[in-house]
């Protein structure tokens, strides 16, 4: 079975509905280092690497993985911010890499994103209310009144006051930049939206008053989301199903509990061991997992990605001779690892439960 083959198996069941979002076989190479005008070649970069995965209609689905690993950049593909080397990214059905421009615009409508960076995103020259009407003048929606309407509806419901639509960005507080980001988004009513590390930039106490934000905000309108994030904790509350990402591969694929229980690849059970347990007792028994360097220090040059930083597979010489396919290893279970599960000394979640 192909990667693309089991992660829809596991996306997608034979009974299920299709789903809204099909990612396959996702890839976007750079070049690094090249100069046209000198006529020299630069070094072909593999940002994202036949990564396929697929979203259910209302699901929240996490991409996640350390900073470079590949999660913005599936992001803007989805979009066609960026436009892919290769694969397929279907959309409700609808193939969107044939698309024109025009015809991506009018999609668009339909899936939007929410940036890191509220204050980055948001034009400091504009006041709240022509930010968050800027996407319906785009579009050409509706009169100048009822856009004024619709712009103080959706405010409502983020939280953002008419009276405080008349300011300007600088005015606002990081949280209260992300809603009115998030206003931006919602207001052409879409059915995706791509959270691109929405509360990475926010206190620890903002950060749960916009998730829980989003949250009722999805149940109340139906919305699906793509949530890319490297906090662990945050993951565990706020997704339904996960995807582990390494140097632009999926490393493992399955639901929330089965990954936070019982990861199967040796990168996802050093991720989770490097999340704190609040208990004092708790923590100090764990057995933490450190890697050796950083993600930017690894390139694939055949055999397994992850190998030279893995603490089971570096000595192993099937790992350095090839590359494990990701496939079910159990039923809606996916990981990329010749030897998964086999971090068996990692603390288990009910270790804490217990405690």
């Amino acid at each position: 079975m192909s990667s693309t083959e089991s992660t829809q198996a596991a996306g997608n069941g034979h009974d299920e509905p299709a789903p809204l979002l099909r990612v396959e076989g996702l890839k976007k190479d750079f070049i690094s280092g090249g100069s046209r005008m000198l006529g020299r070649a630069g070094n072909v970069v593999h940002a994202v690497d036949d990564v396929s995965f697929s979203v259910a209609r209302g699901e929240t689905f996490g991409l996640v993985g350390e900073s470079g690993c590949g999660k913005s950049t599936v992001a803007r593909c989805i979009l066609r911010l960026l436009e892919p080397t290769a694969g397929r990214i279907v959309f409700d059905g609808v193939d969107i890499g044939p698309l024109a421009a025009d015809e991506m615009r009018r999609l668009r409508r339909r899936m939007q994103i929410v940036f890191q960076d509220p204050f980055g995103s948001l034009n400091p020259r504009m006041n709240v209310e022509a930010i968050v009407k800027e996407p319906l003048v785009i579009h050409r929606i509706g009169e100048q009144h009822e856009r004024s309407n619709r712009v103080i509806e959706t405010l409502e419901l983020v939280g953002v006051t008419e009276q405080q639509a008349r300011r300007k960005p600088h005015e606002f507080s990081g949280g209260q930049r992300q809603r009115i980001a998030l206003a931006r988004a919602l207001i052409l009513q879409p059915d995706l939206v791509i959270l691109d590390e929405p509360v990475s930039a926010l206190d620890v106490s903002i950060q749960a008053q916009v998730l829980n934000l989003l949250r009722e905000l999805q149940e109340r309108l139906n919305l699906t989301y793509v949530f890319i994030v490297h906090d662990l904790a945050v993951a565990e509350y706020f997704c339904d199903r996960l995807a582990v990402l390494y140097l632009g591969a999926v490393m493992e694929l399955t639901d929330r509990e089965r990954l936070f229980r019982a990861p199967l690849h040796p990168y996802t059970g050093a991720l989770l061991s490097a999340v704190p347990v609040p208990d004092p007792a708790v923590e100090r028994e764990r057995e933490h997992v450190v890697l050796a360097g950083e993600v930017s220090d690894e390139l694939a040059t055949g055999g397994c990605r992850f190998k030279a930083r893995c603490p089971i597979g570096r000595d192993r010489d099937i790992c350095g001779e090839e590359e494990p396919a990701l496939i079910a290893h159990e039923s809606g279970h996916l990981a990329a690892c010749h030897f998964p599960g086999e971090l068996h000394w990692l603390v288990e979640p009910s270790a804490s439960e217990e405690s």
